[in-house]
């Protein structure tokens, strides 16, 4: 990252450009960072409306010791498989959680399936997530339930019958459908107040646009689903030539 971490300077630029209205990516132009830095920065201190430089620096400083205190007296971090670098790593899963939380889930649901994810594995079992991510079992149990009944991972048991919450490419491809489900549900709802508030009344021409944009959306949701998941998560044909037949 550009010129190390964020120091209490730049956190006061953060906070002067929010208030002249900048956004992130003009932020991070002018501070020559990531932009992704710039919105996990904003997101995790209280959004674009709350944030405070001088309590932002005292919150990053407190987080810094309490991962200091947590982990155990001259212990270094786990080592990555891969030869990944670790500090990297998590640097990147809080960039991730960041832009879920954006867009709409909350932090637990939102690093729960972040952890998923990034799994080599694409699964982990509730013990792992919960020690992953130094929560209660209880905190991972209302998590991943509720990012089930959203379509966004699946349950599964292992061969020692534990289970396991999983994430992939076709969880992905389910959560647009539900999505594109969700969408109908909306235009059927807007459609029966058009029948309430009498058609040819401004209040029923608002919910009959509704009602419409929102079908061609939903439409072209499921249509790019289905049409992702044939193209890119079809198996290639055998490339293995036929041998002719000698008769």
């Amino acid at each position: 990252m550009p010129g190390g971490r964020l120091t209490q300077q730049h956190r006061q630029q953060i906070a002067l450009g929010l208030a002249d209205g900048l956004a992130y990516a003009e932020i991070a132009r002018r501070l020559d960072r990531p932009t992704s830095t710039i919105t996990r920065e904003v997101m995790r201190n209280g959004g674009p409306a709350a944030y405070r430089a001088d309590l932002a620096h005292r919150a990053t400083e407190r987080r810094a010791h309490q991962r200091r205190q947590a982990a155990p007296r001259g212990q270094q971090a786990l080592p990555q498989a891969h030869g990944r670098d670790a500090e990297a790593v998590r640097e990147y899963e809080e960039a991730f959680t960041t832009l879920v939380m954006q867009s709409g889930l909350p932090k637990m649901m939102s690093r729960v399936l972040t952890s998923l994810t990034i799994a080599d594995e694409g699964s982990l079992t509730a013990s792992e997530l919960a020690q992953r991510l130094q929560v209660s079992p209880a905190s991972v149990s209302k998590a991943s339930a509720f990012l089930e009944s959203q379509g966004l991972i699946r349950r599964e048991r292992d061969e020692r019958r534990r289970e396991r919450y999983v994430v992939d490419a076709d969880v992905w491809y389910q959560s647009m459908i539900a999505s594109a489900r969700s969408h109908a549900r909306l235009a059927e709802t807007a459609r029966q107040g058009v029948s309430v508030l009498g058609p040819g009344t401004p209040a029923a021409g608002r919910l009959e646009n509704i009602a419409r944009f929102v079908d061609f959306v939903g439409e072209s949701i499921a249509r790019a689903a289905e049409q992702a998941r044939e193209i890119l998560y079809t198996p290639p044909a055998d490339p293995t030539p036929q041998t002719p037949d000698p008769s």
